[in-house]
């Protein structure tokens, strides 16, 4: 639990906020229960199948990062993700802090791909940094455009046979004939005008709040990619002069010296820290368990 001096200065924070800027990770979706990626839990398994016994991986990062499985057995795998991210619930963090942000001034950045903001935020609200699951794109790429994949992705999830799609199944690019991939950042992560178009709304967000009252909100974001919310925050929060930062996280609530002053670190659950933000009982809630979730020789 958070003590209570933290939560009331946090929620001031909030309340005297002219504009919040949260920036969401992995950390937000993990505390709702969502933790297939780090942990071998039920979903995992059910999603890889007999591919985790045969090559002896524990949870979804680390299939996905293997060399060994073929192209049908990683479309197999992605298609079930994928799958699974249209037809699972939606998490009481966002449910939470979308009630927590009612009647605010706010805007929304986030490292995920799992679309669970796009549950409870209007989409013009949001800014995909690391793209989204729920779209395709030429893996070359040949041309800039992505492409939704709802109506594909349940189709051939039924093609699966044996842990594997069939190879002639494999999605292609429409122009060029070469696989098509998911939209989400790698090597040939397409940041096309799509991509342009979501950050120059957060970049006028930003600089139409610099000398505003602003709280950079930080909820999950982890040390995998730092440079993309974690760090930016903190040197706004530096420059801003009216700024404050608050960064929620179980693992890596850190704080730089620079800013101390205005800054507040919780070092606790996400989800348990929203409901006491919002006066909710957090009787027989089960806190998330960093150390339990993440493979402390992996960074996240």
């Amino acid at each position: 639990m958070v003590s209570k001096e933290k939560i009331e200065l946090l929620r001031q924070k909030i309340d005297e906020a002219d504009a919040i800027v949260v920036g969401g990770a992995s950390g937000m979706s993990a505390a709702s229960g969502f933790v297939f990626y780090y942990q071998e839990d039920d979903v995992f398994r059910r999603m890889a199948g007999g591919l985790a016994e045969k090559y002896d991986r524990h949870n979804m990062f680390d299939l996905f990062y293997d060399r060994r499985p073929s192209r049908g057995e990683q479309w197999a795998l992605m298609l079930r993700v994928i799958h699974y991210i249209y037809e699972c619930y939606t998490g009481e963090t966002y449910t939470d802090l979308a009630e927590l942000l009612k009647g605010k001034d706010y805007y929304i950045a986030t490292t995920n791909q799992d679309a669970q903001f796009y549950r409870v935020f209007p989409a013009g609200r949001i800014t995909r940094i690391q793209g989204d699951w729920r779209y395709w794109q030429c893996s070359r790429p040949c041309h800039d455009e992505i492409y939704d994949n709802k109506e594909k992705v349940y189709r051939l999830v039924r093609e699966i046979m044996d842990d594997a799609l069939p190879d002639e199944l494999i999605p292609r690019c429409p122009h060029c004939g070469k696989e098509l991939a998911p939209w989400v950042r790698g090597y040939t992560f397409l940041e096309g005008e799509y991509y342009q178009r979501e950050m120059k709304r957060y970049l006028d967000f930003l600089r139409a709040n610099s000398r505003r009252k602003v709280l950079f909100l930080e909820l999950g974001v982890g040390m995998m990619t730092p440079m993309f919310i974690k760090e930016p925050f903190m040197n706004m929060t530096y420059q801003f002069p009216n700024a404050f930062y608050a960064t929620v996280n179980p693992q890596h609530a850190i704080i730089p010296k620079e800013i101390a002053r205005k800054s507040l670190a919780i070092s606790d659950d996400i989800a348990v820290t929203l409901k006491q933000l919002l006066g909710k009982s957090t009787a027989g809630m089960k806190a998330f368990d960093a150390k339990e979730a993440f493979n402390p020789s992996r960074v996240y």
